[in-house]
């Protein structure tokens, strides 16, 4: 595809998202916490991990300490601002290699089948026969609580899905004609997958992308919860509402504000999904 056409498609698609109030309110949020996570060090009021003893003695909001501070002492706005960069690192990688690896063995095990896909799929059938949440546990249990591991646990969980997605789309995009008249022109098929099949995908995969980050972020967070996030003192938003849920009656702002943070992330990726499914639906 020409360069003028991949900017006409990018354009438009920009133009159409501006036609979704629902698209453009997540659109919204998602910009929002991506600025912060960036400006994160210039915004932040305080270092995450400083302890303020006064604020221990009155951790509720104030003007020092605008979200108030936790039961360490330590200012909740600065936390938040700074565990934005967790979420907004971990879960774009880990669902940009997911989709990488899920993308291609869905992509072989559609337009190849045979034995091929029935590998792929047993696996898939394997890994996708326990919740995910349990996945999560054993694979951070067993290689210690990191960025890095969350990232692995979210490719190996996500990827079979991702793989069951692509190669149902590609078992229907491999019979259209576009595909017969690359096969005739003798295209190898790496060529064809890689640029007759995926791109007519991308609709679906581009909205199953948005709501997976959502989903991602909210596993980072109850892997946080759980005391299977980040080590500590690492600002993690799951963490931040674990370190204080005990003492939720009575400092509820502890726990109410990084939760609150972690719901306009998700509510905002799930609303940037229903945008670009209406632009799917209308491309």
């Amino acid at each position: 595809m020409a360069k003028d056409g991949v900017l006409a498609i990018t354009w438009n698609r920009i133009r159409l998202l501006k036609e979704s109030p629902v698209g453009m309110v997540g659109a919204f949020l998602v910009v929002f916490w991506v600025l912060v996570a960036i400006f994160a060090p210039w915004i932040a009021p305080f270092d995450p991990n400083a302890n303020n003893m006064d604020a221990i003695l009155d951790p509720t909001p104030s003007a020092v300490n605008w979200l108030g501070a936790d039961n360490s002492g330590r200012d909740i706005l600065s936390r938040i601002i700074w565990g934005s960069r967790t979420v907004l690192t971990v879960a774009p990688i880990a669902v940009l290699c997911a989709y990488a690896i899920g993308a291609m063995l869905g992509l072989m095990a559609g337009y190849y089948r045979g034995w091929v896909d029935l590998i792929c799929n047993r696996i898939a059938d394997i890994l996708l026969s326990f919740p995910a949440i349990v996945l999560y546990i054993i694979f951070i249990m067993k290689l210690g609580p990191s960025a890095g591991n969350i990232i692995l646990a979210v490719i190996f969980v996500a990827t079979p899905q991702i793989m069951r997605i692509v190669r149902g789309m590609t078992l229907e995009l491999r019979e259209r004609d576009y595909v017969a008249a690359a096969k005739m022109r003798g295209e190898n098929a790496l060529y064809i997958m890689l640029v007759e099949i995926l791109p007519n995908a991308r609709g679906p995969l581009i909205v199953d992308a948005c709501l997976r980050l959502g989903y991602t972020a909210i596993a980072i967070g109850v892997l946080g919860f759980l005391g299977l996030g980040l080590p500590p003192p690492n600002p993690d938003w799951g963490g931040m509402v674990k370190e204080t849920y005990a003492m939720m009656t009575i400092y509820p702002h502890m726990s109410l504000f990084p939760a609150l943070a972690i719901s306009s992330l998700v509510v905002g990726f799930s609303l940037l999904a229903d945008g670009m499914r209406e632009i799917s639906l209308r491309d």
